[in-house]
Protein backbone atom coordinates (compact mmCIF):
# COMPACT_ATOMS: atom_id res chain seq x y z
CA UNK A 1 0.00 0.00 0.00
CA UNK A 2 1.01 3.62 -0.42
CA UNK A 3 3.22 5.06 2.33
CA UNK A 4 2.24 8.64 1.48
CA UNK A 5 0.64 10.89 4.07
CA UNK A 6 -3.16 11.16 3.99
CA UNK A 7 -4.28 13.21 1.02
CA UNK A 8 -6.95 15.85 1.60
CA UNK A 9 -7.86 16.94 -1.93
CA UNK A 10 -8.08 15.16 -5.29
CA UNK A 11 -5.74 17.73 -6.83
CA UNK A 12 -3.03 17.13 -4.22
CA UNK A 13 -3.40 13.36 -4.56
CA UNK A 14 -3.07 13.56 -8.33
CA UNK A 15 -0.03 15.80 -8.12
CA UNK A 16 1.80 13.53 -5.67
CA UNK A 17 1.02 10.32 -7.49
CA UNK A 18 1.82 12.03 -10.78
CA UNK A 19 5.36 12.63 -9.57
CA UNK A 20 5.89 8.98 -8.68
CA UNK A 21 4.38 7.56 -11.88
CA UNK A 22 6.40 9.92 -14.04
CA UNK A 23 9.62 8.38 -12.73
CA UNK A 24 8.82 4.87 -13.92
CA UNK A 25 10.34 3.41 -17.06
CA UNK A 26 7.94 2.75 -19.90
CA UNK A 27 7.87 -0.81 -21.22
CA UNK A 28 10.88 -2.02 -23.15
CA UNK A 29 8.55 -2.99 -25.99
CA UNK A 30 8.07 0.66 -26.89
CA UNK A 31 11.79 0.90 -27.73
CA UNK A 32 11.00 -1.05 -30.91
CA UNK A 33 8.32 1.46 -31.87
CA UNK A 34 8.91 4.13 -34.50
CA UNK A 35 10.91 6.97 -32.95
CA UNK A 36 8.15 9.53 -33.49
CA UNK A 37 5.65 7.34 -31.61
CA UNK A 38 7.76 6.81 -28.49
CA UNK A 39 6.90 10.08 -26.66
CA UNK A 40 3.23 9.38 -27.25
CA UNK A 41 3.54 5.81 -25.94
CA UNK A 42 5.31 7.20 -22.86
CA UNK A 43 2.46 9.63 -22.31
CA UNK A 44 -0.15 6.86 -22.56
CA UNK A 45 1.85 4.60 -20.23
CA UNK A 46 2.17 7.39 -17.68
CA UNK A 47 -1.58 7.94 -17.72
CA UNK A 48 -2.31 4.21 -17.38
CA UNK A 49 0.05 3.93 -14.39
CA UNK A 50 -1.52 6.99 -12.79
CA UNK A 51 -5.08 5.74 -13.09
CA UNK A 52 -4.13 2.29 -11.75
CA UNK A 53 -2.29 3.84 -8.81
CA UNK A 54 -5.31 5.96 -7.96
CA UNK A 55 -7.60 2.94 -8.13
CA UNK A 56 -5.34 0.60 -6.13
CA UNK A 57 -3.25 2.64 -3.71
CA UNK A 58 -4.54 6.17 -3.18
CA UNK A 59 -5.67 7.05 0.32
CA UNK A 60 -9.07 8.57 0.87
CA UNK A 61 -12.06 8.50 -1.47
CA UNK A 62 -10.70 6.80 -4.60
CA UNK A 63 -13.86 7.37 -6.63
CA UNK A 64 -13.57 11.10 -5.91
CA UNK A 65 -9.95 11.01 -7.05
CA UNK A 66 -10.86 9.15 -10.24
CA UNK A 67 -13.56 11.75 -10.89
CA UNK A 68 -10.88 14.43 -10.50
CA UNK A 69 -8.71 12.60 -13.03
CA UNK A 70 -11.59 12.51 -15.49
CA UNK A 71 -11.91 16.28 -15.12
CA UNK A 72 -8.20 16.45 -15.99
CA UNK A 73 -9.00 14.37 -19.06
CA UNK A 74 -11.63 16.90 -20.07
CA UNK A 75 -9.14 19.71 -19.46
CA UNK A 76 -7.53 22.02 -19.06
CA UNK A 77 -4.91 19.75 -17.43
CA UNK A 78 -3.09 20.90 -14.31
CA UNK A 79 -0.56 18.08 -13.70
CA UNK A 80 2.40 17.02 -15.80
CA UNK A 81 1.22 13.57 -16.84
CA UNK A 82 -2.09 14.96 -18.05
CA UNK A 83 -0.46 17.86 -19.89
CA UNK A 84 1.69 15.35 -21.77
CA UNK A 85 -1.36 13.20 -22.47
CA UNK A 86 -3.34 16.16 -23.84
CA UNK A 87 -0.44 16.99 -26.15
CA UNK A 88 -0.40 13.39 -27.39
CA UNK A 89 -4.16 13.34 -27.88
CA UNK A 90 -3.95 16.51 -29.95
CA UNK A 91 -0.94 15.38 -32.00
CA UNK A 92 -2.37 11.93 -32.79
CA UNK A 93 -6.06 12.84 -32.96
CA UNK A 94 -6.90 10.42 -30.14
CA UNK A 95 -10.44 9.98 -28.91
CA UNK A 96 -11.29 10.63 -25.27
CA UNK A 97 -13.32 7.39 -25.04
CA UNK A 98 -10.59 4.77 -24.39
CA UNK A 99 -8.98 6.91 -21.70
CA UNK A 100 -12.35 7.34 -20.00
CA UNK A 101 -12.84 3.55 -20.10
CA UNK A 102 -9.55 3.03 -18.26
CA UNK A 103 -10.76 5.40 -15.55
CA UNK A 104 -14.08 3.54 -15.42
CA UNK A 105 -12.24 0.22 -14.97
CA UNK A 106 -10.82 1.58 -11.74
CA UNK A 107 -14.25 2.79 -10.64
CA UNK A 108 -15.50 -0.74 -11.25
CA UNK A 109 -12.72 -1.99 -8.96
CA UNK A 110 -14.16 0.10 -6.13
CA UNK A 111 -17.61 -1.51 -6.36
CA UNK A 112 -17.12 -4.99 -7.88
CA UNK A 113 -14.72 -7.46 -6.33
CA UNK A 114 -15.82 -10.84 -7.75
CA UNK A 115 -16.59 -12.17 -11.24
CA UNK A 116 -18.83 -15.19 -11.65
CA UNK A 117 -17.93 -16.20 -15.22
CA UNK A 118 -15.18 -15.82 -17.79
CA UNK A 119 -17.63 -13.70 -19.77
CA UNK A 120 -17.79 -11.22 -16.88
CA UNK A 121 -14.00 -11.10 -16.69
CA UNK A 122 -13.78 -10.45 -20.45
CA UNK A 123 -16.30 -7.63 -20.09
CA UNK A 124 -14.14 -6.09 -17.37
CA UNK A 125 -11.16 -6.29 -19.74
CA UNK A 126 -13.03 -4.14 -22.27
CA UNK A 127 -12.50 -1.36 -19.73
CA UNK A 128 -9.22 -2.31 -18.04
CA UNK A 129 -7.08 -3.61 -20.93
CA UNK A 130 -8.50 -3.42 -24.44
CA UNK A 131 -8.54 0.42 -24.56
CA UNK A 132 -4.74 0.48 -24.31
CA UNK A 133 -4.36 -1.53 -27.50
CA UNK A 134 -6.89 0.66 -29.28
CA UNK A 135 -4.96 3.76 -28.24
CA UNK A 136 -1.72 2.24 -29.54
CA UNK A 137 -3.37 1.39 -32.87
CA UNK A 138 -4.63 4.98 -33.07
CA UNK A 139 -1.12 6.31 -32.47
CA UNK A 140 0.00 4.13 -35.39
CA UNK A 141 -2.88 5.41 -37.54
CA UNK A 142 -4.63 2.02 -37.74
CA UNK A 143 -7.60 2.48 -35.37
CA UNK A 144 -10.15 2.44 -38.20
CA UNK A 145 -9.55 -1.20 -39.19
CA UNK A 146 -12.04 -3.48 -37.33
CA UNK A 147 -10.07 -6.69 -37.90
CA UNK A 148 -6.95 -5.18 -36.37
CA UNK A 149 -8.96 -3.80 -33.45
CA UNK A 150 -10.43 -7.26 -32.76
CA UNK A 151 -6.96 -8.82 -32.73
CA UNK A 152 -5.67 -6.04 -30.49
CA UNK A 153 -8.53 -6.60 -28.04
CA UNK A 154 -7.65 -10.29 -27.84
CA UNK A 155 -3.97 -9.57 -27.14
CA UNK A 156 -4.79 -7.03 -24.44
CA UNK A 157 -7.29 -9.35 -22.79
CA UNK A 158 -4.64 -12.09 -22.84
CA UNK A 159 -2.08 -9.78 -21.23
CA UNK A 160 -4.59 -8.79 -18.56
CA UNK A 161 -5.28 -12.44 -17.82
CA UNK A 162 -1.55 -13.08 -17.45
CA UNK A 163 -1.45 -10.29 -14.84
CA UNK A 164 -4.34 -11.92 -13.00
CA UNK A 165 -2.43 -15.23 -12.98
CA UNK A 166 0.68 -13.55 -11.57
CA UNK A 167 -1.13 -11.64 -8.82
CA UNK A 168 -3.85 -13.68 -7.04
CA UNK A 169 -2.43 -13.03 -3.53
CA UNK A 170 -1.90 -9.32 -4.19
CA UNK A 171 -5.37 -8.94 -5.67
CA UNK A 172 -6.89 -10.80 -2.73
CA UNK A 173 -5.09 -8.46 -0.34
CA UNK A 174 -6.82 -5.60 -2.18
CA UNK A 175 -10.13 -7.38 -1.61
CA UNK A 176 -10.51 -8.56 -5.20
CA UNK A 177 -10.65 -11.89 -7.03
CA UNK A 178 -10.47 -11.59 -10.80
CA UNK A 179 -10.37 -15.31 -11.59
CA UNK A 180 -13.91 -16.56 -12.32
CA UNK A 181 -15.81 -17.92 -9.36
CA UNK A 182 -17.13 -20.77 -11.51
CA UNK A 183 -13.54 -21.83 -12.17
CA UNK A 184 -12.62 -21.71 -8.49
CA UNK A 185 -15.54 -24.06 -7.79
CA UNK A 186 -14.43 -26.30 -10.67
CA UNK A 187 -11.12 -26.86 -8.82
CA UNK A 188 -12.71 -26.99 -5.35
CA UNK A 189 -11.10 -23.70 -4.28
CA UNK A 190 -12.35 -20.83 -2.15
CA UNK A 191 -11.31 -17.20 -2.41
CA UNK A 192 -9.12 -17.49 0.68
CA UNK A 193 -7.13 -20.32 -0.95
CA UNK A 194 -5.70 -17.69 -3.30
CA UNK A 195 -3.75 -16.28 -0.36
CA UNK A 196 -1.59 -19.42 -0.49
CA UNK A 197 0.26 -21.59 0.08
CA UNK A 198 0.73 -23.47 -3.21
CA UNK A 199 -1.51 -26.48 -3.77
CA UNK A 200 -2.14 -28.85 -6.66
CA UNK A 201 -5.69 -27.51 -7.00
CA UNK A 202 -4.53 -23.89 -7.16
CA UNK A 203 -1.80 -24.76 -9.67
CA UNK A 204 -4.37 -26.57 -11.82
CA UNK A 205 -6.63 -23.50 -11.75
CA UNK A 206 -3.81 -21.23 -12.95
CA UNK A 207 -2.83 -23.68 -15.68
CA UNK A 208 -6.47 -23.82 -16.81
CA UNK A 209 -6.65 -20.03 -17.08
CA UNK A 210 -3.28 -19.92 -18.86
CA UNK A 211 -4.72 -22.15 -21.58
CA UNK A 212 -7.26 -19.36 -22.19
CA UNK A 213 -4.62 -16.67 -22.34
CA UNK A 214 -2.23 -18.37 -24.76
CA UNK A 215 -4.31 -18.28 -27.98
CA UNK A 216 -5.33 -14.68 -27.23
CA UNK A 217 -1.68 -13.67 -27.00
CA UNK A 218 -0.75 -15.57 -30.15
CA UNK A 219 -3.13 -13.37 -32.14
CA UNK A 220 -0.56 -10.64 -31.54
CA UNK A 221 1.68 -12.16 -34.21
CA UNK A 222 -1.10 -11.90 -36.82
CA UNK A 223 -1.63 -8.30 -35.71
CA UNK A 224 2.09 -7.55 -35.89
CA UNK A 225 2.31 -8.92 -39.44
CA UNK A 226 -0.71 -6.87 -40.50
CA UNK A 227 0.68 -3.63 -39.04
CA UNK A 228 4.24 -4.27 -40.22
CA UNK A 229 7.43 -2.28 -39.70
CA UNK A 230 8.73 -1.14 -36.34
CA UNK A 231 5.19 -0.67 -35.08
CA UNK A 232 4.47 -4.33 -35.82
CA UNK A 233 7.67 -5.38 -34.06
CA UNK A 234 6.69 -3.52 -30.91
CA UNK A 235 3.27 -5.20 -30.95
CA UNK A 236 4.85 -8.63 -31.46
CA UNK A 237 7.11 -8.00 -28.47
CA UNK A 238 4.13 -7.31 -26.20
CA UNK A 239 2.55 -10.60 -27.27
CA UNK A 240 5.81 -12.50 -26.94
CA UNK A 241 6.36 -11.00 -23.48
CA UNK A 242 3.00 -12.36 -22.36
CA UNK A 243 3.89 -15.82 -23.64
CA UNK A 244 7.27 -15.69 -21.89
CA UNK A 245 5.47 -14.73 -18.67
CA UNK A 246 3.26 -17.80 -19.05
CA UNK A 247 6.38 -19.92 -19.55
CA UNK A 248 7.88 -18.48 -16.35
CA UNK A 249 4.71 -19.38 -14.45
CA UNK A 250 4.79 -22.90 -15.86
CA UNK A 251 8.47 -23.35 -14.90
CA UNK A 252 7.62 -22.21 -11.37
CA UNK A 253 4.86 -24.85 -11.27
CA UNK A 254 2.35 -21.99 -10.99
CA UNK A 255 3.72 -21.01 -7.58
CA UNK A 256 2.87 -17.30 -7.30
CA UNK A 257 3.02 -17.35 -3.51
CA UNK A 258 6.74 -17.71 -2.93
CA UNK A 259 7.55 -14.98 -5.46
CA UNK A 260 6.00 -13.46 -8.58
CA UNK A 261 7.30 -15.44 -11.58
CA UNK A 262 7.77 -12.95 -14.39
CA UNK A 263 10.31 -12.03 -17.06
CA UNK A 264 12.66 -9.22 -16.04
CA UNK A 265 13.95 -6.23 -17.97
CA UNK A 266 16.93 -8.25 -19.25
CA UNK A 267 14.52 -10.90 -20.55
CA UNK A 268 12.58 -8.21 -22.41
CA UNK A 269 15.79 -6.76 -23.80
CA UNK A 270 16.68 -10.20 -25.17
CA UNK A 271 13.19 -10.55 -26.63
CA UNK A 272 13.53 -7.15 -28.26
CA UNK A 273 16.83 -8.14 -29.84
CA UNK A 274 15.34 -11.42 -30.98
CA UNK A 275 12.37 -9.61 -32.55
CA UNK A 276 14.71 -7.29 -34.45
CA UNK A 277 16.73 -10.22 -35.77
CA UNK A 278 13.62 -12.25 -36.57
CA UNK A 279 12.01 -9.47 -38.65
Amino acid sequence: MSDAAPLDTPELALARIDGRAAGENFPVASLLAPREARPHLRAVYGFARLVDTLGDEAQGDRVRLLDALERELDGPPTIAIMRRLHATMAACGLSRAPFARLIEANRIDQRKTRYETWGEVKEYCTHSADPVGRIVLAIYGRAGEPELVARSDDVCTGLQLVNFLQDPPRDLALGRVYLPQEDLRRFALRDEDLAGPWSERAASLLAFEAARARPLLERGFELADAVGGRAGRSIALFARGGLVALAALRRARWDVWGRRPAPGRLDFARLALGELLRR
